[in-house]
């Protein structure tokens, strides 16, 4: 009976070991599949985060490229504006000082006309005034 009884407790152990093990291996595919889905988890957020912060970027960026492109509009505009300016202030000087060598000019040849005597009596007056038939006379 002894042998019996042995082979009895025998069983009884290896049956409890069997279930040990088999409640061990359930322990180690629960721990490993947790695991794996806080890895899985960790890296969806990481990739979430990664194209959060490239959209921001790419949005920063477009928001900087149309803050330079109104910023060269503005200076183009001006640019032009001065310029258009420049060249009215320009056109006016030139005129006036077109005016004044031609007045000039006419001057010195009514003052040559007038020292030969080639000025008319009508034309001095009309010219010189008072003040010239003073300073020139004919001769």
């Amino acid at each position: 009976m002894a042998s019996h009884d042995q082979s009895y407790r025998a069983g009884e152990v290896k049956g409890q070991t069997e279930e040990r093990t088999k409640q061990t291996m359930e322990n180690v595919r629960d721990k490993a599949q947790a695991a794996k889905d806080r890895t899985y988890e960790a890296a969806q957020q990481a990739k979430d985060k990664t194209s959060e912060t490239a959209q921001q970027a790419k949005q920063r960026a477009a928001e900087t490229a149309e803050a330079g492109k109104q910023k060269t509009q503005e200076t183009g505009q001006a640019t032009g504006e001065k310029a258009e300016a420049a060249k009215e202030k320009t056109g006016g000087i030139l005129k006036q000082t077109e005016e004044k060598v031609k007045d000039a000019a006419q001057s010195a040849a009514d003052a040559v006309k007038h020292t030969f005597g080639f000025g008319g009596a009508g034309e001095e007056e009309e010219r010189y005034g008072d003040r010239d038939r003073n300073t020139y006379t004919k001769g």
